[in-house]
């Protein structure tokens, strides 16, 4: 019973797709910025994600210097996964998107 069958498939290669491949851009599902420092914002995002892929700490670390010093201070950021929220934050200063499939990463500016 717990052999397995030649062909069979498993959670990992269904479909033949690598679901954090699948994945790779990122998936806005919020934001309430003006698009160039949407974009900006974004690519920060992937690139402090894709440079700390195991520690989402210091991605968030590096995705709150870099704003504070392109954007002015006061940014806050949260890298994870499985994290529910409720802020107050300024207007047109909020960002929510996914990356890598599961992982979240919010951004909002506060006074």
């Amino acid at each position: 019973m717990g052999e397995a069958v030649e062909g069979s498939t498993t959670a990992t290669d269904t479909g033949g797709y690598d679901y954090k491949r699948l994945h790779s851009y990122p998936l806005i599902r919020h934001s309430d910025m003006n698009e160039e420092m949407r974009t900006e914002a974004m690519e920060l995002c992937v690139t402090a994600c894709e440079k700390f892929s195991t520690n989402n700490e210091a991605a968030a670390k590096m995705i709150k210097d870099s704003l504070d010093k392109k954007f002015g201070s006061s940014w806050h950021a949260v890298v994870g996964e499985g994290y529910g929220f409720e802020i107050t934050h300024e207007v047109k200063n909020l960002l929510y998107l996914f990356f890598g499939g599961s992982t979240a990463i919010l951004v909002w500016k506060s006074s």
